[in-house]
């Protein structure tokens, strides 16, 4: 069937690790002024325009076919009997329609499952806020989309001008079979299993030498320190994350938190201080989590170690599938002084770069998965039922930072003034906190298990105070660097002798922010 789309080891897993307490699911919450003339009937508005847009990205008009006993990973199927009225939907906030309150109806949305009979995907249209504004929050499985792919998604339905541009129709196609036989989804299913095989035999010769490649060459740094009469520099080692209230099972209950940084700003004293945006990222959410661990006496001694997703994504590449990895960076939570902090971080950012460089293009994201789902829903039971969530911690929370569009956005009409990102908390990493960077924001979206973090509002107001100690950081970095010395006059040169050219150094200095007196805040137990 031409129409048959194989879903990838990596798309399976997000639908096999699926469980009632464990959605696979992404959305965001977008937050709109209302379109000219009011937002009366804004819900129909959005729901003709999403109708008109369909068509433009795969993941509204496809649904799966699951294999016969759970052999192999479903395929995507088309769609041609699309409830609107069920993927579209409208609600209202009480009184008195607080930040707060869209924060907790969000999170709620969050923690319920996408029906699996239908197209992966549910939009829904928030008013009641306080200050006329609209709310849109999205959802969509991860199966379906990574980050990239969900950022082509968005651009199929907004515009960028409050006119919406005009989209040509779908053309008509013939219909297709509710269901496939048996016959017809096994022949695929081995058929594409024989196609991996092909793909994963030829990226192991590159992949071999590229490992062999990087340990020669640790093995001439160590060579080369010994002769220097250094000690050799021990290679990456797996160890543990410390114990935090992160590293817990979860339940389906989730809390979100929104708040956004200006990224301008953030950009500018990155570079002022060496660093890449990651770099400011990572310590923005360094300095939070150990204002807020340390608040509650919960700071571990040695360093948080964030989980971080890596994007395999060729540029240019819209295809609505995932291509990611991950790896881990500590954050240094250890280090009190701030400046310190950032060294640390930024090291390990650069360790990162490195290996990511050297295996980045060989990572198959794509193999063999035949009997995969039992291996998986059977490996997520064991792991969320048993305490190994609470004694195997890789990472003790999830960051990831997903860049966005610049230009402000428009839907039916409507302006875009904010786009929170909300991710996916696993058993073990109660915590992810996703930033999207949008018309010169840093939008940071912060969801969690409500159990293991119940104020994670706190966190978010944490991440403002750390914004103000970067400034501060900025601020004394830039006193403490050296003043130009005063140039020389040069003496009176003889006339055929070249004057010679002045240097100049220019220094500049980020203005410093106090930080804000934190509110004592109760642990749930």
């Amino acid at each position: 069937m031409s129409d048959m789309s194989h879903l990838s080891i990596i798309d399976g897993a997000f639908l096999h690790l699926e469980s009632p307490e464990m959605p696979m699911h992404v959305g965001s919450l977008a937050l709109f002024d209302p379109p000219e003339g009011g937002a009366t009937d804004w819900y129909e508005a959005v729901k003709a325009h999403v109708a008109g847009r369909m068509h433009l990205a795969p993941v509204f008009t496809r649904k799966l076919a699951l294999m016969p006993f759970d052999l192999a990973n479903p395929v995507w199927i088309p769609d041609d009997d699309i409830d609107l009225d069920y993927h579209v939907r409208y609600l209202v906030l009480p009184k008195p329609g607080t930040m707060a309150q869209m924060e907790a109806l969000c999170a709620r949305l969050h923690s319920s499952l996408l029906d699996r009979s239908r197209p992966l995907w549910e939009f829904y249209v928030i008013e009641g806020l306080a200050d006329g504004r609209l709310g849109f929050y999205s959802k969509v499985h991860h199966a379906a989309v990574d980050g990239q792919a969900a950022v082509a998604m968005a651009n199929s339905v907004f515009d960028l001008t409050p006119e919406p541009r005009r989209v040509k129709p779908p053309r008509a196609r013939r219909g297709h079979r509710y269901q496939l036989g048996v016959a017809e989804l096994l022949g695929a299913a081995l058929s594409n299993q024989a196609r991996q095989v092909v793909e994963f035999a030829k990226l192991l010769p590159p992949l071999l030498g590229a490992a062999s490649g990087a340990a020669v060459d640790a093995a001439r740094q160590a060579l080369a320190q010994r002769r220097a009469g250094g000690a050799a520099t021990a290679g990456p080692k797996l160890k543990m994350a410390p114990p935090t209230p992160f590293n817990m099972p979860i339940t389906n209950q989730r809390a979100f938190a929104g708040v956004a940084l200006p990224l301008g700003e953030v950009k500018a004293i990155g570079k002022g201080l060496g660093g890449s945006i990651n770099d400011m990222v990572m310590w923005l959410c360094s300095t939070a989590l150990r204002d807020y661990l340390a608040e509650g006496r919960e700071l571990p001694p040695k360093t948080l170690v964030a989980g971080v997703p890596i994007s395999l994504r060729a540029e240019g590449d819209t295809s609505a599938n995932n291509q990611v990895s991950g790896t881990v960076i500590d954050l240094a939570t250890q280090e009190k002084d701030p400046a310190k902090r950032l060294a640390q971080i930024m090291a390990g950012t650069q360790a990162m770069k490195a290996t990511m460089g050297s295996f980045g293009n060989l990572i198959p994201t794509d193999f063999p998965s035949l009997g995969s789902p039992w291996l998986l829903s059977g490996l997520a039971s064991l792991y969320g039922r048993s305490r190994l969530a609470s004694r195997l911690r890789v990472a003790n929370l999830t960051i990831s930072n997903v860049p966005g569009p610049q230009v402000p956005l428009y839907l039916a009409g409507a302006t875009m003034t904010g786009m929170f990102p909300l991710s996916i908390v696993v058993h073990g990493v109660a915590l992810n906190i996703t930033v999207q960077s949008y018309r010169g924001q840093l939008c940071f979206g912060l969801i969690a298990c409500r159990r293991a973090v119940p104020d994670v509002g706190e966190l978010a107001q944490a991440l403002d105070r750390a914004m103000g100690a970067l400034r501060k950081l900025a601020g004394a970095q830039a006193a403490a660097a050296p003043a130009a010395a005063p140039e020389p006059v040069p003496e009176p040169a003889p006339r055929k002798r070249a004057r010679p050219k002045l240097a100049v150094v220019e220094a500049a200095a980020a203005p410093a922010e106090a930080a804000r007196p934190r509110t004592a805040r109760r642990r749930a137990a």
